[in-house]
């Protein structure tokens, strides 16, 4: 058991500093590669209010959520008692569901049934529920006719079912910013890694350095980084693969929720994202993109559902989506992953990005005036621009604050403001090394149900600490920081269990 510590914010361990190394060519991954650490910038004052803090007036297109989530209003206690209403600025990591796609659920609920071999009239309404899921989804993603749209668990899973259909013996080039569902699926095979540079455009060339060296057959790349938000350049990667006959994987799980995305326009080969982190509960994930590869590829699992004819010691396996979807499927996941596909869709784009923009730039500007704060970014030259031309960022925040344990900021500022963010890693280990922070820091996150008051909220803690530090003991349990003495209840249906909030084990260096 743990034993209580009082933990004054002067005690608290620095964040590491990151400093400007050179950069080195890439590296093959026979070899370990060098790391040029990322340069953080120091986050700028910009449009505060003359007291210091957040000036509404700045941000009108900020005020509101653009939609209306389940949870918006919900009521979370403080450690030292009291309420507040919920800041979620944790959407990064699973949003909160659409309210039209809740709606939506319990209109199909009542006809759930298994799917595709039923002749009973739910398990009909159902299998077209289905079914008709993945022509929302093709239409989502601006994916050409004859694209395949299998479902899997997440994306993870789904970049896992493409690194077993890649045929022939080329590598997969990847970058060492990626999410480890970006990385790990493809070390199962000959791979390359390419060490990201301090600037968009070296990287880009980096990455057609390996591509022009040849025998490479898929570049496998985030859309926009889950660390930072900054988004890549999908459209001109895809070319650049093509040119060196290589196709490309974009995992779209940041991207999906934030910006539109046309696979037949960029010419993309596949692409995987998550229904959790788009708005829609259940955990399902997708895969999109060209037919022949997932035709001929290995069955992703084995069992009912993906054959055609099965006998003692052999099987003819099916084609098509089905070929990968063995088992019961997950069709409330597909159904409500569809829906909010629709939604999102509907959005006026111009209002979209105002509003994700404005919130990032409230963020941006209100943690620069608080002292020894440090906005992260991965490349020096990002286009941070307003507006849905711009490049840009998704609605994504990383910082750390001098001499404070990011983990136990996250404690604090749940347990004392009723704010939820992201701390540690983010299953992006390389890059948090790149950083400089091998032992984690903060991340906010938001969307289409954020709103400005929510970053007024995350402001006004950050500073709190800085000038005050934490009020409450805290200490560790689990993995985790959490307070000594913790008043806030559970419901009644979710029994606070001993340990079972603890921390994953990735989430700091050992």
């Amino acid at each position: 058991m743990s034993t209580p510590v009082v933990v004054p914010s002067a005690q608290l361990q620095a964040q590491p500093q990151s400093t400007r190394a050179k950069p080195t060519k890439p590296q093959n991954t026979h070899a370990k590669p060098t790391e040029p650490q990322a340069q953080p910038t120091r986050a700028q004052p910009g449009l505060g209010s003359p007291a210091g803090g957040i000036d509404p007036g700045a941000y009108p297109d900020a005020i509101r959520p653009l939609a209306p989530v389940v949870g918006a209003e919900l009521a979370t206690p403080l450690a030292a008692g009291g309420e507040l209403r919920y800041a979620n600025l944790d959407y990064a990591a699973s949003a909160p569901a659409l309210v039209e796609v809740a709606d939506h659920l319990n209109e199909v609920l009542p006809y759930y049934a298994s799917v595709h071999r039923g002749a009973g009239y739910a398990s009909q309404v159902s299998t077209s529920v289905y079914e008709n899921a993945r022509g929302i989804v093709r239409e989502f993603l601006g994916a050409r006719p004859d694209d395949e749209v299998v479902f899997t668990r997440n994306t993870t899973d789904a970049l896992n079912l493409l690194a077993g259909c890649i045929p022939g013996t080329g590598d997969v080039l990847y970058l060492d910013i990626e999410h480890h569902a970006n990385l790990l699926p493809w070390q199962a095979r000959p791979h390359r890694s390419v060490v990201a540079a301090r600037t968009l455009a070296e990287t880009l060339e980096r990455v057609r350095a390996w591509l022009k060296a040849g025998e490479v057959s898929l570049l496998a790349v985030t859309g926009a980084s889950n660390i930072t938000g900054e988004i890549l350049p999908i459209a001109e990667l895809a070319r650049l693969a093509h040119e060196h006959g290589a196709r490309i994987a974009v995992d779209a799980a940041q991207l999906a929720p934030h910006r539109r995305i046309d696979i037949a326009s960029a010419d993309i080969d596949y692409v995987a994202f998550s229904g959790h982190k788009l708005y829609a509960p259940f955990g399902a994930g997708v895969l999109v993109g060209r037919a022949d590869w997932l035709d001929t590829g290995k069955p992703h699992l084995a069992g009912g559902g993906a054959v055609r004819e099965v006998r003692l010691d052999s099987v003819v396996w099916a084609d098509g989506p089905a070929r990968h979807e063995a088992g019961s499927p997950n069709v409330l996941g597909a159904a409500t992953l569809a829906k909010a596909a629709q939604v999102i869709s509907g959005l006026d784009e111009g209002a979209w990005h105002r509003h994700e923009q404005q919130l990032r730039d409230a963020l941006v500007a209100g943690l620069g005036e608080v002292e020894g704060v440090t906005v992260h970014r991965l490349f020096e030259d990002s286009d941070l621009g307003a507006g849905p031309a711009s490049r840009g960022s998704i609605g994504i925040v990383n910082f750390s604050i001098a001499g404070h344990d990011a983990g136990l900021t996250a404690a604090y500022l749940s347990a004392e403001h009723g704010v939820g963010l992201r701390d540690g890693r983010f299953c992006a280990h390389p890059a948090l090394r790149r950083l400089g922070l091998p032992s984690g820091s903060l991340r906010a996150s938001f969307g289409v149900g954020s709103r400005l008051e929510d970053v007024e909220r995350l402001v006004r803690g950050v500073r709190d600490l800085v000038e005050h530090g934490v009020r409450l003991d805290y200490t560790v349990d689990s993995g985790r920081w959490v307070p000594t003495h913790d008043a806030r209840p559970f419901p009644a249906w979710a029994p606070n269990t001993p340990g079972t909030a603890g921390a994953a084990p990735c989430t700091a260096e050992d």
